[in-house]
């Protein structure tokens, strides 16, 4: 299957559709659901390495092979990528290894590096320009508190699940809440941030708070949901429905659930681990809804201390069970999301799969560490964008 994506948001949250006939289902996959993803990206300078407003030169020269699958963000020095809609765990990773490459080339053209990092390492020399899009520039003017000097660019990774509808992404939505800091955890990828370590393994999860809707999605059916949208657009609170920013929310446009809670990562097999992760817990949940099985009740003050801690900590510090409030390791939350993902990853057939990108983890460090670990090298930030940097054009 192909999928033509646009600006216009049906098309941007397409990325994971349910298709009558996905690319490569394979045996044991007929009943997989579909996943997809949006990674975002910096452009830096390759000399000073700092961020620069190139992006519309780059998507410009992408768009001759990726056509509207390369996309601008918010500031023209990002650049944003979308997969089509698959069942494959292959062809996910062979998507997103051409989308890399694509706007790797691209960015050479124009002398920068594409970095995958949650926030800028090296800061801007020059304050960050939005993108010339209408919409864009109303939300620049509409909220300019939360944009400051111009140099907050958060860099994210969205992966997407195709569902049968608006109530059963929401159903899933909710049962997904108290392994979303798990899953932040397991992507945090920005410790660095403008010149400095921020001492958090994601900094881009308090930067992108500042945006309004952003955070834990309310438990909400669909009547529910339709209501709190619209209060949310005539107060004033959002400029529309798109920038509802929950970390987990409903396609407004296609049947499809949205996660939004992870940093963008150079390592493509962090990619293709969360998505499975991702499939897989909201095939669990699938399967226990049919069985009418309630979902467990949280603490909305918990459930955000839970997220604190996977932005301050990522897998390296205690975590929080959001469920008991009780201290957990952020490897010992990740084996128990892991095993409450197994039933839709069997069913999947990704089991084995899932497992070897775990014990890569385990070995290999996640983002936040490896950034760090790049640092006390030699001590230069320059060394850490060269590494993320390398590490995407690896892919």
């Amino acid at each position: 299957m192909s999928l033509t994506v646009s600006r216009a948001a049906a098309d941007r949250e397409a990325a994971a559709r349910p298709s009558a006939a996905p690319d490569g289902p394979g045996p044991g996959r007929a009943a997989a659901l579909t996943m997809g993803v949006e990674e975002e990206f910096l452009l830096v300078d390759r000399r000073s390495r700092a961020p620069v407003g190139r992006g519309p030169r780059v998507i410009a020269a992408a768009s001759r092979t990726l056509g509207p699958l390369v996309q601008p963000e918010f500031f023209t020095a990002q650049v944003e990528v979308c997969t089509s809609p698959t069942r494959s765990p292959a062809l996910l990773r062979a998507q997103l290894a051409r989308l890399r490459a694509e706007v790797v080339s691209a960015a050479a053209e124009e002398d920068c590096l594409l970095l995958a990092a949650g926030t800028p390492v090296v800061p801007p020399q020059v304050p960050l320009s939005v993108t010339p899009d209408e919409r864009y520039r109303r939300m620049a003017r509409q909220f300019a508190y939360v944009l400051g000097d111009y140099d907050r660019a958060v860099c994210g990774c969205h992966v997407h699940i195709g569902v049968s509808g608006r109530a059963e992404a929401l159903a899933l939505a909710n049962g997904m809440r108290p392994w979303l800091p798990t899953l932040q955890a397991l992507a945090a990828n920005s410790p660095f941030d403008r010149g400095r370590d921020t001492g958090y393994a994601s900094w881009r999860a308090v930067e992108h708070a500042r945006w309004p809707t952003v955070g834990p999605a309310p438990v909400l059916d669909e009547e529910a949901y339709e209501r709190m949208a619209d209060t949310l657009v005539r107060s004033g609170t959002i400029l529309d429905r798109r920038m509802i920013y929950w970390y987990a929310r409903p396609s407004e446009h296609v049947p499809t659930l949205e996660i939004r809670v992870a940093d963008v990562n150079a390592r493509i097999d962090t990619v293709v681990l969360l998505a499975l992760l991702v499939r897989g817990l909201a095939a669990t949940l699938r399967a226990e809804a049919d069985d009418g099985t309630p979902g467990p009740a949280l603490a909305s003050a918990r459930l955000r201390e839970a997220h604190r801690r996977a932005a301050a900590y990522g897998l390296d510090g205690d975590g929080l069970d959001p469920v008991s409030g009780v201290p957990v390791r952020g490897w010992d939350l990740l084996r128990r999301l892991r095993t409450r993902a197994a039933p839709g990853l069997a069913a999947s057939g990704d089991l084995s799969r899932t497992d070897a990108l775990l014990d890569r983890v385990r070995t290999e460090g996640h983002g936040a560490a490896r950034q760090r670990s790049a640092h006390r090298r030699r001590g230069r930030l320059s060394d850490v964008v060269d590494s993320l940097a390398e590490t995407v054009a690896e892919a």
